[in-house]
This record gives C-alpha cells, structure tokens and sequence, in this order.
C-alpha cells in the first residue's frame, strides 16, 4: 500500500500530510503529519524537513505522488524576480503595456505626486512585427518574418531569454502567433504564446496574463525540477503534481508549460478542506501565520472568478479593477488580508494601536519562539492571554511578555488589556476580508457556517463569527495543516477557454477544447470517469462586458440561464439579444474519496495530530466576559466528550480552538469540533 502527500508552504509554516492510498481504495489508512518552519532562503529545504519527518521510517519508495501547493509564483510576481521578458505584438501596439491602465484608489487619491508602478515590461524591451487579424480570425495583413526576425535580433542584443507573444485577435486565429513563435525560439530560450496560455478576448489583460506566464515560467520550471530532484535524494521517485489557481491539480510538467494557472495556488487547497466540511454553505476562514484568506462556498463549490489582480490594492482583502497587474485565468475566488499569527502589532505616528500588514515570519518568528524576534505578534498576544500553550512547538511566556509589555507601557494599561486588544483588533481586520466576500456582494453570511483553519484560524474564529451573527464554527480535523490535507482531495484537472463572436458551431468547439484539455491529463475525454464541463460567456449584443454561464444547446434554455444571472449580479432583469462571446471547458479526473475534512481515518497513526489523554486540566485565560482571567477547562479532540460550554480551550497538536463564553462545542462524527453559539 503505496502512500500520497500534500506539501503547502506558507510564509511562516511548511506543512506536511502523509496519508496512506488506502484511504482511495476503501480500505482503512492513516494520516501522518509535520509542520516546521519555512525556509525563506530554498523552499526545498523546509519540504524535505516536513517530509522526512511525515515519513518517519516508512519506505519512500512507497511514495505514488506529491501534491504541492506553492505561493512561489505569487511572491515572484509582487517581489519583481521573475525572469526579464520581451514583448512582441502587433505593428501599432507597442505601446499597450508601458501605457499600462492603473485605477487611483484609497490613499492614491489623494497624492498630488502619485506615480504608477513600472510597468511589467520595460518600454524599451517591447517589440513589434507586421501582421494584423481581424476579430473573426480574418487575415488583414500578412505577417512579415523579416520583422520577426528585426526583433529576434533586438530580444538577442539585450540579453533576454524569455518572450511573451500576444497579437491582435490571436485567440481568433493563432497561425500568425505560431510563426512568431517558431523564428524566435532560433534565438530565444523561452517563448510564451497568447494562444497557448489563454486565448480569451481583450487584448490588456490577455497581453499581462501571457507576460506573467513567460515571467515566472522559467523560475517554476527550475524549482519544480530541483524539488524532483531533491526528493529523489529521499528515495521518492513519484509524480509532481501542483495545485492549480481554480482547486484543480496539475502535473509539474503542465504547471512549467502554464505556470501563470499556479499563482493563486497556495490559497486554493484550504478551501477545498472547507468545501468537504460537510456544510453546502459554508464560508472559509484560513489563518496562517502571514495572512488570512477568506472564500465562500455555496452548493458545496467554492466561488470561482476567471479574472484577478496580483499586487493590486483595494478595502480589506478586495482587488480593485485597475490595480496591480490582471490575470485572466480560473481562481477561487478569494479575500486576503495581511492578518496572521506573525502579524507585527505596532503604534502609529499617532500612537493609535495597529496589527499588520508586516509579519515576522518565520525568521526571526513571533517573540516567544526564541529566536530572536522582539517586537509583539499576535501569537504573542494569545500566549499572553492564555491561549496557547506549549505542546507543539516550545513557546516562551517570558518573552512574550517583554514583547507586549512594549505596547502596554507607551498606551498606559496593563499587559493583558494590551495584549486583547492586539487580538481583538486582528480579529476585525480578519471579519473585514469576512464582509468583502459576503456582505459586500449581497450575501447574508448569517446562514453560513464559518469553517476555520490554519495555525491561528481556530484562535480566532468564534470571534469572527461573532461580529456577523454567524452561529456555527467548525473546526475540521488536522486543521492546524488543513491546507496540505485539502492537496490531496484535489482532483486531476484542467481549463481550457477559446474566444469566438458566435462561433457557427459551439458544440464542436468545445468538443475540441475538451479533447485538448484531455491531452494534458493524459487521458481521453471519452474515457469512462472523466467529466467534462462546459460553459459559455454570454453577453446582450452591444455590450462590453460578459457573464459565465453553463452550456445548452438548446439556445431558449440558455438565454433564460443568462437572463437570470444577470438579474442575480445586477439586481434587475434584462431581456435582448444575446451573442456568444467565449467557450469553456474544464476536464477532470476523479481522485476518488480522499477528503480529510469530510472523515479521513478514524484516528491519526501516530498521534499528533490529536493528542491523546484526558485533557490537560486547567488554565489561566483571559476573556473580558468574565472580567478578565479565569481559570478555564483545557481539553483535546479525544477528551473534551459529548460537548462542553465555554470558556474553555481545546488544543490540536498544530492549532488551538478557543472556546469563548456564550458558545459551546461538541465532536462530530468525523471528529471535527462544532461550535455554537448559545447566546446572542
């Protein structure tokens, strides 16, 4: 019996879960799981640590695949380290990406000096050739390779080695894009087409999808190969895969070829645990040590976007339209705040108290990990109050109270005030990305349940839940690694878009879009298990802009799916003529049943993940209810029984659940803690 593992690196913590492929098979397996630091300086070098210590003394050559979430991508895209990229386009549109597009919103505003971020391509290194495709795919002009070739010789002389490839109307008819492509891979190291990436229509966000796939590719490819090549030195010979930024998996080889698919891939795979929490609706809370990410989940499907901005700025966790750079891609969609565990608690100017955005990380870490840091987190502040302790990873009390002490003495109350209220403010900064994903969009969060994860997330998820009415917390087990866990119910997937204005046969496109989508995975998109779904972008003629709705043939059926979502995004019905505008398809191939959140095994293998005992006895905690400390019942998983009444702490070997007055929690089947809220 062969094992699989999910590794998610995160920006204070790498996480490891080994499960045994029993679990797929239907016979009893195990769970084993590791979380160490990350290692800023290699990556590589904190999963092999977690992997080691997930293996124990298993064999590694039992290992049938690696499942990697990875926010590399992501860090390359807003730290600018991604390789130089040339530019190639169409005669007349040079221009387009030095131009830019750029949205002046919240303290930009006001700047009367305001200057826009560089430009992901520098002018000089954008090139033109002559050619021009109508937007129905006709040749206007042919293309010249003479010029083609001027601007290999200008990519040559500059010393770049990766090109990114977009001409006009290309997703129409990609034969001219392929021929730029052939003449400049004579010169050229890396060449990234429009066509291949995405060839969906408007010409901007097409051009900086393509871009940041010839950006990023190269760094992806390398670190992808070096990881292979590292565990190898373990003894694990097993397939890569990558989660995707739409929850699905790809190989290694497809995340190189299409490396702009993994740049929301670190958040995707905790969504996915809450998705199987067994809530249809259901609204995820991920709180590492750098960040927390909020998602909501209806119908049992996690939202999907197809377009986001990676650096831009926006309220609480929200991307405004016009900042940062566009990705046109499949994501979950997701709000991200700069809250976590690490998160730096510090006074301003005007000695009002702030949590965040800037995290410790993991070097030097939180104040109480002894390794340097001085300034106050908030994990510091929970230790504080009582609410960690140190069973997993040995804290210091001492230390975080020299930390905290430096905030209570310049706002004049005592140490714990100092520390709740750090707590208390990450907590509202967290409910705002909370609001972003609900309440702004006209959703009643109030019949949701809040699935919380990660590190810090069970700390602070009642708290949360409070502000909004939610009435139901639950905590799924190995929740302190819940994202890694979530890899390995990811299933084989992959997108595939084609725009085209009122294509004379869709259902043919997308038959060819799918048999593409299939090649990827290796499969056919007939073989017996593989599903297929498919969905157009429909827009009333004359208008800009498009909604997603799933295919019909049946042309009555599709207006009344597109009428109706356009009533659900704007708040009023339409009717008018309507025109195609894109196609899409998303192949995948089952996993089978693997989702941990759902009940994974009945018992961790070596139990860590779920401390066994009959609880740890009693602790001083702080909770404002009761007037300040109080001593509070400590249990874990296995010892808190039919249910107890907060206050009251349960600890998980790699999180905390912080059980506080007015609610109550009880174990479910599947061992996750369910808390209710018993007052208002």
């Amino acid at each position: 019996m062969g094992f699989v593992i999910g590794v998610d690196v995160g920006g204070t913590f790498t996480d490891v879960v080994l499960r045994t492929d029993g679990v797929r098979r239907g016979t009893s397996g195990a769970f084993a799981v590791a979380k160490v630091l990350s290692t800023h300086y290699d990556p590589i070098a904190g999963i092999l640590a977690g992997v080691t210590r997930a293996l124990g003394d298993r064999d590694p050559a039992q290992v049938e695949r690696v499942v990697h979430a990875t926010t590399l991508a992501t860090n390359a895209v807003l730290e600018r380290t991604g390789v130089r990229v040339a530019y190639v386009t169409t005669q007349g549109f040079r221009a387009t990406i030095p131009l830019g597009r750029y949205a002046r919103v919240e303290e930009d505003r006001y700047d009367l000096r305001f200057t826009p971020p560089p430009p992901p391509v520098a002018p000089g290194d954008c090139f033109e050739v002559v050619e021009r495709i109508s937007a129905r795919g006709a040749v206007l002009t042919p293309l010249d390779p003479a010029s083609v070739r001027e601007a290999a010789a200008g990519i040559a002389r500059r010393g770049i080695e990766s090109a990114a490839v977009c001409l006009l109307h290309a997703y129409a008819n990609p034969t001219h894009e392929r021929q730029v492509a052939a003449i400049l891979r004579e010169s050229v190291k890396n060449v990234v087409t429009s066509s291949d990436v995405w060839p969906e229509i408007r010409e901007y966000e097409r051009a900086t999808t393509t871009i940041m796939s010839a950006y990023i590719g190269p760094l992806i490819a390398s670190y992808l190969s070096r990881l292979r090549d590292r565990l190898a030195e373990l003894g694990i010979d097993a397939p890569i895969h990558v989660m995707e930024s739409g929850g699905g998996v790809i190989s290694a080889e497809v995340a190189a070829r299409r490396a702009v698919a993994t740049i929301e891939s670190g958040p995707a795979a905790g969504v996915l645990a809450a998705a199987g929490a067994g809530f249809p609706d259901a609204i995820s809370f991920d709180m590492g040590g750098t960040t927390a990410k909020t998602c909501v989940v209806r119908g049992g499907r996690p939202e999907i976007t197809h377009e986001f901005h990676v650096g831009g700025k926006g309220s609480f966790g929200g991307r405004r339209a016009g900042t940062g750079v566009p990705i046109r891609t499949p994501a979950i969609d997701l709000a991200e705040v700069g809250a976590g565990g690490g998160s730096v608690a510090w006074l301003d100017p005007a000695g009002a108290l702030r949590v965040g955005p800037r995290s410790a990380g993991s070097s030097p870490g939180p104040a109480c990990y002894g390794m340097g840091g001085r300034e106050p987190t908030v994990t510091d502040a929970n230790l504080v109050l009582g609410y960690l302790s140190s069973a997993s990873i040995p804290l210091s009390p001492e230390l975080a109270g020299e930390a905290l002490d430096r905030l209570a003495g310049p706002l004049g109350v005592p140490r714990e005030r100092a520390a709740y209220a750090v707590h208390e403010i990450v907590s509202a900064s967290m409910a705002s990305a909370v609001h972003v994903v609900t309440v702004q969009r006209g959703i009643d969060p109030r019949g949701f349940a809040l699935v919380a994860f990660g590190g810090a997330g069970p700390t602070h998820a009642a708290r949360v839940a409070g502000r909004f009415g939610i009435g139901t917390v639950v905590v799924p087990p190995y929740c302190g690694v819940a994202s890694a866990a979530g890899l390995l119910s990811g299933e084989l997937s992959t997108d595939r878009v084609l725009s085209r204005l009122d294509a004379p046969d869709p259902e043919a496109l997308l038959v060819s879009l799918a048999a593409e989508a299939a090649t990827d995975l290796g499969v056919s998109s007939r073989s017996p298990g593989v599903r297929v779904s498919r969905s157009v972008d429909v827009r009333f003629k004359g208008q800009s802009h498009d909604l997603t709705v799933p295919w019909s043939a049946d042309r009555a059926l599709l207006e009344s799916r597109f009428f109706q979502r356009y009533a659900e995004i704007y708040g009023f019905t339409q009717r008018g003529e309507i025109e195609l505008v894109g196609y899409r398809v998303r192949v995948t191939i089952p996993a089978g049943d693997t989702d941990p959140a759902s009940g994974g095994p009945a018992a961790p293998e070596d139990g860590r993940s779920d401390p066994e005992g009959n609880g740890s006895g009693l602790r001083r905690a702080y909770f404002p209810e009761t007037g300040g400390f109080v001593e509070v019942p400590v249990h874990t998983r296995s010892s808190m029984g039919a249910g107890l009444r907060g206050p009251a702490v349960i600890e998980d070997a790699e999180s905390t659940i912080v059980v506080p007055p007015g609610w109550s929690a009880t174990l479910t089947e599947s061992r996750a803690v369910r808390l209710t809220r018993s007052l208002p």
